[in-house]
C-alpha cells in the first residue's frame, strides 16, 4: 500500500507539473489582433455602440488614426469613455492590444 501511495503521489505531481507547463506555454502564445477583436471587441466595434469606431469605417476611425499608436494603446489599456480598461480583455498583453488596434485601423484601408 505504501508503494501504491507513492506512485499515486508521483503521478499526481507529474500531472500537476505538466498542467502548469502546458498552461504557461498556452498563455504565452501571442494572439492575433483579429482573434482578440472577434473575441472581445466585436460587440461594440461592429455596430458602434456608445460611439465606438466601427470596424472598416474610415470616417469613424480617421480621428483616431490621426493620434499616435502610443495614445491609442494607452486609451485601450486604461479605458476611455464607455470602453472599459483593456476593452474587457483582462488577460490581453499590451502587444496583443496594439495588434488589435492595428487590425482595426487596417480594416479601414
Amino acid at each position: 500500500m505504501f508503494f501504491t501511495a507513492m506512485r499515486l503521489k508521483k503521478a499526481t505531481l507529474g500531472l500537476l507539473a505538466f498542467a502548469l507547463l502546458t498552461s504557461s506555454n498556452i498563455a504565452s502564445a501571442e494572439r492575433s489582433g483579429e482573434k482578440i477583436f472577434y473575441s472581445y471587441c466585436v460587440a461594440c466595434h461592429i455596430s458602434g455602440v456608445a460611439g465606438a469606431p466601427k470596424l472598416g469605417s474610415k470616417a469613424d476611425w480617421q480621428p483616431h488614426i490621426n493620434k499616435s499608436m502610443a495614445t491609442l494603446l494607452k486609451n485601450s489599456i486604461t479605458g476611455i469613455k464607455a470602453m472599459p480598461p483593456r476593452g474587457m480583455c483582462s488577460d490581453c498583453t499590451d502587444q496583443e492590444l496594439e495588434n488589435t488596434i492595428q487590425f482595426m485601423i487596417d480594416s479601414t484601408k
